[in-house]
């Protein structure tokens, strides 16, 4: 099984979890983790090992992590820097965890990563664009 962190600055990770459980059900083989003011990335670090300590990442293991190239980000890349099977994917929302949720039994590593890019991607949408290009279709 492929092992999930979500980690973010704050808790958002804890709310996003919280959110998605909303949306998806029960939530397995997935875990939060928070980055708090004051905390050290070498702390973060910890979280993240006693996170996956927690979880069967026996195929893989992908964090989500918020921005790419904050703290969490880096944290996680000391992580993966040392193994194969884990990948970190930036820019994490709602959409982007169940999809990978949704399709991590049937994905290998590097799939569900895309899949999770496209998810991200494909999430955002401007009610004027798509009202825009609807009124053009109708002409």
């Amino acid at each position: 099984m492929i092992g999930v962190i979500v980690g973010t600055h704050g808790k958002f990770s804890e709310e996003l979890l919280r959110s998605t459980s909303m949306v998806y059900g029960e939530l397995e083989n997935v875990a939060g983790v928070t980055f708090e003011p004051g905390e050290s990335v070498n702390g973060l670090v910890d979280k993240f090992k006693a996170a996956l300590n927690t979880l069967d990442w026996s195929d893989g293991a992908i964090f989500l992590v918020d921005l790419f190239g904050g703290s969490p980000y880096n944290a996680a890349s000391r992580i993966a820097a040392g193994y194969e099977n884990i990948d970190i994917v930036s820019g994490v929302n709602l959409p982007m965890i169940v999809d990978v949720l949704v399709n991590r039994s049937s994905e290998e590593l590097g799939g569900l990563a895309q899949l999770a890019i496209n998810a991200g991607c494909d999430s955002m949408k401007s009610f004027r664009s798509i009202r825009d290009s609807q009124a053009e279709e109708e002409l």
